[in-house]
């Protein structure tokens, strides 16, 4: 996102079927990187009442839509200019399981 943006580096867009997921989604993020002593959440957003929840990590910020809240905002239009990141690829090469 960089060249777009100075504010993020990253941006993951993801959606959750159901509330009950998406809060788990944005749970496992959380435990995830605060694994890292640099990427501790900064901020969030949404997590107890809406259809979509946003994590602030500095350089990564997660997006866990409802189906219906990620075709109403469609961040990925808005963003079109970002270069994407083929997430698959990018385990691959570093020797990691894909899920």
């Amino acid at each position: 996102m960089t060249p777009v943006t100075p504010i993020v580096d990253f941006m993951v867009i993801t959606t959750g079927t159901s509330r009950r997921q998406m809060i788990a989604l944005s749970d496992e993020a959380n435990r995830l990187m605060k694994s890292d002593e640099d990427s501790g959440r900064l901020g969030m957003e949404g997590y107890g009442e809406s259809t979509w929840v946003l994590q602030d990590f500095g350089d990564i910020v997660l997006h866990v839509f409802a189906p219906e809240a990620r075709t109403l905002y469609d961040l990925e239009h808005l963003w079109a200019d970002a270069p994407r990141v083929d997430w698959k690829a990018e385990l691959a090469s570093s020797g990691q399981v894909q899920p």
